[in-house]
């Protein structure tokens, strides 16, 4: 079942269920070399160009712990309000998949380095804390491209290619506590559960937390239980979704396919889906193990790991400001009001605007171009504003270009949609498609005569002390010059030709 006109509506689904969720947030680290060997963790290096004979699992291959992502992982452990292990262990998961070499994963399973947090989330002016079951340290797999077959996926294709560079990257695994009582809200519940973790993780400076380049993805579990059962229903598992907006549309979409399976009397069945974000639809992937069909036991290789707890202390003193604390900070130095900080947050634009203001723009300016036309480009796009081609430097160079008066709004447009389209840097687009505004009052003149010339009933009435008819005129000049006019200056060099105040 993939086409959503099949589906019982998402009222109808609410009405009769109760959805709960648990989130599984896979987070790369940011080191310089693999989770357990020295291999460059260079993202877009030659396909199996990384790699030693530890993270390809050759015998007699020892793993040796990345220190520096112990670290990060207790100061991930330690942002999210978690207890931090006095003493730790790895685990090996045992699975057979072509992109793991090892034929298991060295992960933690049952003693975790960081465990029973939480999270506080804003969703429509509420507070949700969501509970952090634990943050643990694991390596990610190699990569898998299918080639031929009309969906990239194994099933239908002529042959599979395997790079194994990404094996052994570090990598933390957030994972929630069941999250209840959510109800409707609870496709923007995960969102924003989603979001803020991710402003907590580029805080911390631990990862650059891209979900666009899979540096942070997340697994969306649901299973839904009638009105008044405390028991829960069967869960799905929908693998590696890597956008806020898909994750919102990944939980919307399962509530629904849950609800019309069971409400047809069908079974839920336990399996990984695969989210596709042209349609918002997930489909099957494969039957879901039980914990104990991986078959974990202590990685005999690896010696525990035992913060002490003065480095704790030592790594707790390091953490930054919280995002939810320096957002009502940046509220309150740029004066805005909650909506329009909800507004920011929901756009996913609250550190583009900061660096955009960094890089010498105004507040104002810089929101009202994030905001505005940047979120409606990347709306367009289905990607959030941040994985636009384009930076806060040079959103502050077209702030700056406006400014000055040698853009207006129509044609900082143009700039924008330029630099989007690749077109190089704003100053280069201004120059290649000719849009600096007419400031040459010669040039403007001589618009405004024509205009003034053409119009002489809207003359006439603007000489006797109306004015309303000045926007026509004014509309005149800005199309005789390609809108690249500057609108004020246009009224002012008007009503100073026809001698009124």
């Amino acid at each position: 079942m993939t086409s959503t006109t099949e589906l019982m509506s998402y009222e109808e689904a609410l009405a009769s269920y109760d959805p709960v969720m648990g989130l599984e947030v896979h987070v790369e680290l940011g080191t310089n070399t693999k989770m357990f060997c020295g291999c460059s963790t260079v993202f877009g290096g030659e396909p199996n160009s990384q790699v030693c004979p530890t993270c390809l699992g050759l015998p007699g291959a020892l793993p040796v712990v990345n220190r520096t992502a112990v670290e990060s992982a207790i100061r991930i452990g330690l942002a999210l309000n978690c207890e931090i292990a006095e003493w730790c262990r790895f685990a090996r998961k045992n699975y057979f998949y072509p992109d793991m070499p090892k034929n298991f994963q060295t992960s933690q399973y049952d003693e975790p380095i960081a465990f029973d947090g939480y999270l506080d989330v804003e969703v429509q002016g509420k507070t949700w804390r969501v509970g952090i079951e634990r943050a643990h340290m694991e390596e990610d797999t190699g990569k898998s491209t299918h080639v031929g077959g009309a969906t990239g996926r194994i099933h239908g294709a002529d042959y599979s290619l395997l790079d194994y560079n990404r094996c052994g990257i570090p990598l933390i695994e957030i994972v929630t506590k069941p999250i209840e009582g959510a109800g409707d809200l609870a496709p923007e519940i995960a969102k924003a559960y989603v979001a803020e973790l991710r402003d907590l993780i580029k805080a911390l400076g631990v990862s650059e937390a891209r979900m666009e380049l899979g540096q942070m993805r997340c697994d969306a579990n649901l299973s839904l239980r009638p009105h008044g059962r405390e028991k829960f229903g069967t869960r799905s598992e929908t693998k590696n979704v890597n956008s806020l907006r898909s994750v919102e549309r990944a939980i919307r979409f399962e509530i629904q396919r849950h609800a019309t399976v069971l409400s047809e009397g069908g079974t839920i069945v336990q399996e990984t889906r695969h989210f596709h974000e042209d349609d918002g639809t997930t489909t099957a992937g494969r039957v879901k193990e039980e914990a104990e069909d991986y078959r974990y036991f202590p990685e005999p290789d690896l010696v525990p790991v035992a913060p002490t707890r003065e480095w704790v202390e030592e790594l707790r003193a390091t953490l930054p400001e919280k995002p939810s604390v320096r957002r009502k900070r940046l509220q309150t130095e740029w004066g805005i009001s909650d909506f329009d900080m909800q507004s920011l947050v929901n756009a996913g634009a609250v550190d583009a605007i900061v660096e955009t203001v960094a890089a010498g723009a105004d507040s104002d300016a810089a929101r009202k171009w994030w905001l505005g036309e940047l979120a409606r480009n990347a709306n367009e796009r289905g990607v959030e504003v941040g994985a636009l081609p384009i930076t806060p430097v040079q959103v502050a160079r077209v702030a700056a270009l406006v400014k000055a008066g040698e853009l207006n709004d129509k044609l900082a447009r143009q700039v924008i949609e330029g630099v989007l389209a690749g077109e190089g840097d704003p100053d280069a687009v201004v120059e290649k498609r000719g849009l600096k505004v007419v400031s040459d009052e010669g040039a403007l003149g001589a618009a405004i005569d024509d205009a003034i010339a053409a119009q002489a009933d809207a003359v006439a009435k603007i000489k006797s002390g109306n004015l309303g008819p000045v926007g026509a005129l004014i509309g005149a000049v800005m199309k005789a010059t390609r809108g690249q006019a500057d609108a004020a200056r246009v009224r002012e060099l008007i009503l100073e030709k026809l001698g009124v105040s």
